[in-house]
């Protein structure tokens, strides 16, 4: 039989992606996303692809534009919206547009003509009007003076951004200037827009406005909203919900509490009570989000308050309004789960690997799921199982990627417990290489995860892929550390103005406990992370004694927590590090990796992108600049046209080769 060849980069990017589905309204068939990517292009294009959850072929529905992506299912199952770009009667869009096309074919058609483009949306009940996000001017009134003003900003002779918000970037991209984020309506027959926001000081949050961020009443005369309801607009305030009459345009607030921050807001289908995120923020920064609900009297409560996890939107109420769905994590996985609101029971439904996403209509539920062995695949629910989600029957009802993936071969994963910080239980995935023989020695790589209050999972990620790295001869080692979430809020709250600490003691006793194993080479033992990961990796470069790890990789690393302050979520470091750093620089010092660069001596392979905010290259720059300074051997890579991760193509095979070229050559036996 012949050997399969290694998962690498090239056959990762091979490799379609698909979106989160959407439902017809009889729940016969689901609309999806399928993005492709181009090596040697260099770019990636997406189409819309139906799916039956009966049993039959899929079906490509476009194929005509380059970025078809969002699909959704009107209410009368007549039309599928979508957003995209494209060139449509001669007009070419400039900025992203609302398409619909009828699901059992035919020409999609552009509805919208919006100067300042679409972010996102959802269908009115009525089929007939859609409600969309648009950054805007707020002291403009009507569409035309918007598409003037659009005009003049893009024929202006200066590129300064200008300022005086506390809120100007956020990720990888500034907010547009002068601009707020609008709800909208678009009349689908006609193609006319109203601004529900034109003359008040209202507005969307900036930071990540989505369809999450409104919803819209059963009977279609409301519009319910999350905003932020201080004078200026920061990434750390609290949220409050409001909600918008379409016929006089009035605009109330609902629910405002200085103390919780509350988003993510959807009406029952009877309209009798809103359910919603609530984040006890007078408590504590690090604080879940919660399930809350709203009734029409005025009068909230939190549902789950005695359930130790994180709700995440979106949130769906069941046909029968007595539950809703939505996505949670558990012990590094995440499922999809129904929370009972009499009980207040919560019971899985999908058990992960990695729930993703989800819909459902007329009783028929899908998922978009991965996990450590494959991509994501989409999945109806054929019958419930127990409370646990034991027994649950789940049909696949597509085949995208089983072909290409049938090529290689893959290592396997195993979930490990172990003591670590304050003699506590701590996780561990593993991934071994393919074809792993416990008689052999094999080469040990940490990949610390991001965040710090986020886990790793069985799931696939797309830019630090486990099969990849595995594939190398590598044994993989994601330890869920202490300040990870998924573990309940006093394990994810531990590490808080402390930082460090406790994430150290867990890595180090993982590596401990590793190299016990006969398998393991204790001359060739790695350690990689991006983000709080990179932060990690220089924080062990200071603290560890050299030896122990024979190199380290930091992507877009916390170097100096008082250059830091350059970043886009700089209002949480006061709240995270216990002071700001004019108050208390020893505490905020005493968290930073740049205060013990007089340790330093392990090799390290710093990766940065320019365009990334949360974590600003500076920063990998001026670790790298002190490994020169210092003697250490440094590798720099360094991405212009790249953010916080590495998305394009051929930035990512660079990235990968150089990944693998550092550790090669500090591996003694390669």
């Amino acid at each position: 039989m012949a050997k399969k060849p290694l998962f690498d980069v090239d056959a990762l990017w091979q490799l379609e992606r698909l979106g989160a589905p959407s439902l017809s309204p009889d729940g016969a068939q689901a609309v999806v996303s399928l993005a492709r990517y181009d090596m040697e292009k260099n770019k990636g294009s997406s189409t819309l692809s139906l799916l039956s959850t009966l049993g039959g072929e899929p079906r490509t529905l476009t194929s005509c534009g380059e970025k078809d992506g969002a699909p959704l299912w009107s209410p009368k199952g007549d039309l599928i919206a979508f957003m995209a770009r494209r060139e449509q009667e001669g007009a070419k869009d400039e900025e992203t547009q609302l398409y619909v096309i009828p699901p059992d074919g035919g020409e999609a058609r552009r509805v919208s003509s919006v100067a300042t483009g679409v972010e996102a949306f959802k269908w009115f009940p009525d089929g007939k009007r859609i409600a969309f996000i648009s950054w805007v001017w707020p002291g403009l009134k009507g569409a035309a003076a918007q598409a003037k003003a659009l005009q003049a900003f893009k024929d202006r002779k200066t590129s300064g951004y200008v300022t005086s918000e506390a809120l100007y970037r956020y990720w990888d991209h500034h907010i547009p200037m002068g601009r707020v984020a609008h709800l909208h309506v678009l009349d689908i027959a006609t193609g006319r827009t109203r601004d529900l926001f034109e003359g008040s000081d209202f507005e969307l949050t900036r930071a990540e406005q989505s369809a999450n961020s409104f919803d819209i009443s059963p009977d279609g005369k409301r519009i319910v909203f999350s905003y932020d309801p201080q004078p200026e607009q920061r990434l750390d305030h609290c949220h409050a919900l409001a909600e918008v009459e379409l016929r006089s345009g009035e605009i109330r607030t609902l629910l405002r509490d200085e103390a919780w921050d509350f988003t993510a807001p959807v009406y029952s289908h009877a309209g009798q009570h809103l359910a919603f995120l609530a984040s006890h923020q007078g408590l504590k920064h690090t604080m879940p989000n919660q399930l809350a609900v709203l009734d029409t009297a005025g009068h909230w409560a939190v549902l789950s308050e005695h359930w130790d996890h994180e709700v995440a939107a979106p949130l769906l109420w069941d046909e029968d309004d007595l539950g809703l769905l939505f996505c949670a994590e558990d012990r590094g996985r995440r499922h999809l789960w129904r929370f009972d609101v009499k009980t207040g029971g919560a019971f899985v439904l999908f058990r992960g690997g990695h729930a993703a996403s989800f819909a459902l209509e007329a009783g028929t539920i899908v998922v978009n799921h991965d996990g450590v062995q494959h991509p994501a695949r989409i999945s109806v629910l054929e019958s419930e199982g127990d409370e646990e989600g034991l027994g649950a029957v789940w049909r696949r009802i597509e085949s995208v990627n089983d072909k290409l993936l049938a090529q290689y071969a893959f290592g396997k994963e195993e979930e490990v417990w172990f003591k670590g910080a304050n003699d506590e239980q701590v996780q561990m995935w593993l991934i071994y290489p393919p074809g792993f023989n416990a008689r052999r020695k094999y080469p040990l790589m940490h990949v610390i995860h991001g965040g710090p209050h986020t886990a790793f999972g069985d799931s696939w990620h797309w830019r630090w892929n486990h099969q990849a790295f595995a594939a190398q001869g590598y044994v993989v080692a994601c330890v869920n550390y202490h300040g990870s979430s998924s573990f309940g809020h006093a394990f994810l709250d531990s590490i808080t103005q402390r930082w460090g600490e406790l994430e150290l003691q867990d890595v180090e006793a993982a590596t401990t406990l590793l190299l016990k194993k006969p398998w393991a080479d204790k001359q060739r033992v790695f350690a990689t992370g991006g983000s709080y990961g990179g932060y990690m990796v220089a924080w062990m470069n200071g603290h560890v004694k050299p030896g122990r790890y024979q190199a380290y990789v930091c992507h877009a690393g916390c170097y100096d927590w008082q250059a830091m302050f350059a970043d886009d979520a700089y209002t949480w470091h006061a709240k995270e590090l216990g002071a700001w750093y004019w108050d208390d620089p020893a505490k905020v010092a005493s968290q930073s990796p740049h205060a013990f660069a007089q340790h330093m001596q392990t090799p390290t392979l710093v990766i940065h992108g320019a365009l990334d905010y949360r974590v600003p290259d500076a920063q990998g720059l001026a670790y790298y600049n002190t490994l020169k300074a210092r003697g250490v051997d440094a590798r720099l890579l360094w991405f212009p046209d790249e953010n916080h991760w590495v998305l394009k193509p051929r930035n990512s095979k660079l990235w990968y080769g150089e990944f693998f070229g550092w550790l090669k050559q500090y591996d003694k036996k390669r």
